[in-house]
């Protein structure tokens, strides 16, 4: 290459060599630490380093001593706000769960007083969550019948919550919350709805008042159990039922449509359970088939320790189930939280969150109570109603606490259609049908993600279609990784910038040259792929070239900006291409090539074997030398590399 070509360009450097030790030092803190926690230790004495370290583990320790009456005003009345919610919502999806109703109360009590002292979170009201009830019912039941066997059930539930809540720790004492990344929002969005769907056909058994129904959670399995029982129908408990529901249905659309009046929602639930249970107790309608709670153990939540499971053949089974709802609960909990510290302006730190969300279920095993996490409809009352800090779910768990104490027995006629009518409202509210629409006009294959979570868990159960929509992600991830996108890049008239020909059709194309990007990158797994697709460009290209009667091909320009890593695979395949190029009688040109890859490209000798001075810093220097080389030696081939 002319010397003039070489002072009017920049040499691309290799990175300074690293010692291994702290390469993977580096590469170990960006994986498990990109947020840099430790930075706050840095120069500080042994004591203060303790107190930052009880306050990074105990966030209550930080905002504590700045508390003052204006905020506990503030929580107080969201606190009572939602403890009026948590209380009927506590005892309903306990229910469907399959547990005994006095554990809803119980898991509303011990579970948010660890939340207010580890959480980070100002807005996040902690609670038991309709899915995580159904999947713990789904996956339990399959094994032990709740009707049969309650005890046994019951420990089975302690067993999977204190395996779910070890999964939450260690997930965030050991940096793995990019684990949870792996449901997508499209994945989320439609197992919700379709779980939010069976939940609410499955409540039909309440409705109608049916006392025998399917254990299977698929909708035929439901509908044909609904429907080959028409003659066990009671009219008194539908009529109720669909009253109920009509009335949550009204007060939540008005509280929508007026954001003051968000109390008026919150209170509906309640006002719903307190007006079921006068109407029931004056009418004696539990003599005419509306089911009712019954009896409520008084007093706060016993300990459960001796209850765990830890032998065969059971332990599996809550290992699975703690497992698999802790990682649902997990995924929700987060994305409640950070939503709401987006609308505040503030961070909530998901690790923190994950230690937080583990220690209290380990707690709440110990103690009676069965999966919680943050619940949208509670955190999002919760945020309406003004709450400042965590507070708000101690004066929950103390209103919960006085109602285990003193109030229990008023429940005793709560009818049972009424919780099936207060789980369908909250229900109707998680099948986002908008979000599905804005998948669809966005990204058609989040779309199928999206729909095909919901159809598996609608048509077949929970666990399938959880995993289906996992297993379609990581095939999307697979073909992301396994089939890069490359574009041929044509100039921008009167620039020297290079873009996509295919987005800037007016770019135009240098004659000579085929200039090629790679946009992701080269590991062993799309190598292969991405050696016979740049040899189908140049086929392509010289095929058009032949068509149009324009000048011969004599260069190839790889553009590797996008390719910000490459392995041994990737390595091998440059060389290949490189031979491949060179037997055409062609030149390859590397662009802009990233500091790792330009380290590996130079320990292997693959800079050596084509040329440092094929490697440019960008695209137009590239393309500005191989230029100035097809005007210098037209008439000649302008290298010998045999």
């Amino acid at each position: 290459m002319g010397s003039e070509q070489e002072q009017r360009r920049h040499r691309v450097e290799a990175p300074p060599p690293q010692p291994f030790i702290r390469s993977l030092e580096y590469s170990m803190k960006e994986t498990l630490f990109p947020d840099d926690p430790f930075r706050q230790f840095k120069d500080q004495s042994p004591t203060r380093k303790l107190v930052l370290a009880l306050k990074y583990f105990f966030p209550i320790l930080e905002w504590a001593p700045l508390y003052n009456l204006t905020l506990l005003k503030s929580d107080l009345i969201a606190g009572v706000t939602i403890a009026s919610l948590a209380i009927p919502q506590g005892i309903s999806y306990a229910k469907l769960a399959n547990l005994p109703p006095i554990l809803g109360l119980y898991s509303s009590f011990i579970p948010p007083l660890v939340y207010a002292v580890m959480g980070s979170s100002r807005d996040l009201a902690v609670g038991t969550v309709a899915v995580a009830s159904l999947l713990t019912a789904a996956m339990l039941g399959k094994e032990v019948d709740a009707e049969k066997e309650p005890k046994l059930y019951l420990h089975l539930a302690f067993t999977a919550t204190f395996f779910a809540g070890l999964l939450e720790a260690a997930l965030g004492l050991f940096r793995l919350g990019f684990i949870v990344d792996m449901l997508s929002h499209a994945t989320i969005v439609g197992f919700m709805g379709g779980a939010a769907t069976v939940v609410s056909l499955q409540q039909l058994k309440g409705i109608f008042g049916l006392r025998h129904f399917t254990d299977a959670t698929d909708v035929v399995s439901v509908m044909r159990s609904v429907f080959s029982q028409t003659r066990q129908w009671r009219w008194e408990s539908g009529l109720l039922g669909c009253c109920f529901l009509f009335f949550l249905l009204i007060t939540k659309y008005f509280s929508k449509k007026r954001p003051k009046f968000f109390w008026v929602a919150a209170m509906a639930p309640l006002t719903s359970v307190i007006l079921g249970s006068l109407l029931v107790y004056l009418t004696h309608a539990e003599r005419h088939g509306v089911q009712v709670i019954g009896n409520l153990k008084k007093g706060l939540n016993p300990p459960s320790l001796s209850d765990l499971v830890f032998t065969s053949p059971y332990m599996s089974t809550a290992f699975k189930t703690g497992m698999i709802t802790g990682v649902i609960a997990l995924a929700e909990g987060i994305a409640v939280g950070r939503s709401f510290a987006m609308f505040k302006n503030y961070n909530i730190d998901g690790n923190k969150e994950m230690i937080a969300f583990g220690t209290m279920n380990i707690i709440g095993s110990l103690t009676s109570c069965y999966l919680t996490t943050g619940p949208f409809s509670r955190s999002a009352v919760n945020f309406n109603a003004g709450c400042k800090t965590a507070v708000s779910n101690i004066v929950m768990a103390i209103a919960v606490m006085f109602t285990l104490l003193f109030l229990t027995p008023l429940f005793h006629y709560t009818p049972l259609v009424v919780l099936s009518s207060i789980i369908i409202s909250a229900m109707l509210g998680l099948i986002d049908y908008e979000a599905a629409f804005h998948l669809w006009n966005v990204d058609k294959f989040d779309f199928l993600v999206c729909m095909a979570a919901y159809l598996g868990v609608v048509f077949g159960s929970v666990e399938i279609g959880l995993v289906l929509a996992v297993a379609i992600s990581l095939l999307r991830l697979l073909l992301f990784v396994s089939r890069p996108r490359t574009f041929v890049l044509g100039n921008i008239p009167n620039t020297m910038i290079y873009r996509n020909t295919e987005q800037y059709p007016y770019s135009t194309s240098v004659p000579g040259l085929l200039i090629l990007q790679i946009d992701a990158p080269i590991y062993f797994a799309n190598s292969s792929y991405l050696r016979d697709r740049i040899g189908r460009w140049i086929d392509e290209e010289e095929d058009r070239l032949k068509t149009t009667g324009g000048n011969s091909l004599q260069y190839i320009i790889l553009d590797m900006t996008a390719v910000g890593n490459i392995d041994t695979s990737g390595i091998s395949m440059m060389e290949e291409v490189h031979k491949i190029i060179d037997r055409r009688g062609l030149k390859l040109a590397l662009a802009n090539p990233k500091g790792e890859v330009m380290k590996k490209l130079t320990k292997s000798k693959f800079v050596d074997k084509m040329g440092e001075e094929w490697i440019f810093m960008t695209v137009g220097e590239a393309v500005e030398a191989c230029g100035f080389m097809l005007h210098t030696f037209k008439d000649h081939e302008p290298w010998n590399n045999a």
